[in-house]
This record gives C-alpha cells, sequence and structure tokens, in this order.
C-alpha cells in the first residue's frame, strides 16, 4: 500500500470522531431535555452542566476533525 492510500484510510478512520461527537451531542441534549421535562424546578440548575457537556463533545469532534486534516496535509 502506498503512502498516499494510507494517509486517505487513516484521516477517514480519525474523522469517525467526528459523527461520534455529533451522537454525543444528542445524548447531551436528550439527556438534558428528559431531566428538565421530569422536574422542571431543577432545570434551571442543569443549564451549566448541559453547556459544559456541549462543549467536551464538541471539542471532541473539532479534535477528531484537526487529527484527521493533520494525517491528510502534514509530510
Amino acid at each position: 500500500m502506498d503512502l498516499a492510500a494510507a494517509q486517505v484510510i487513516g484521516a477517514g478512520l480519525a474523522a469517525i470522531g467526528v459523527g461520534a461527537a455529533a451522537a454525543g451531542v444528542g445524548i447531551v441534549f436528550g439527556s438534558f431535555l428528559q431531566g428538565a421535562l421530569r422536574n422542571p424546578a431543577a432545570a434551571d440548575g442543569q443549564f451549566p452542566r448541559l453547556i459544559f457537556g456541549f462543549a467536551a463533545a464538541e471539542l471532541l469532534g473539532l479534535m477528531a476533525f484537526a487529527v484527521a486534516m493533520i494525517i491528510l496535509y502534514a509530510r
């Protein structure tokens, strides 16, 4: 296998994390919505945790994207 093919395969595998981050954001917001609907009085106290979970999931997605780009374009 030549180097270009290995780079493309590696970048594709690294980009799987971007899709996983999208699923993580959906899980974070879905869980918050379930909790807020079950106990609306506690929803305001859980909002900072929602933002932290969203930021953590997005950070992992951006890191996966950066690794994929580094694999593709760095020599």
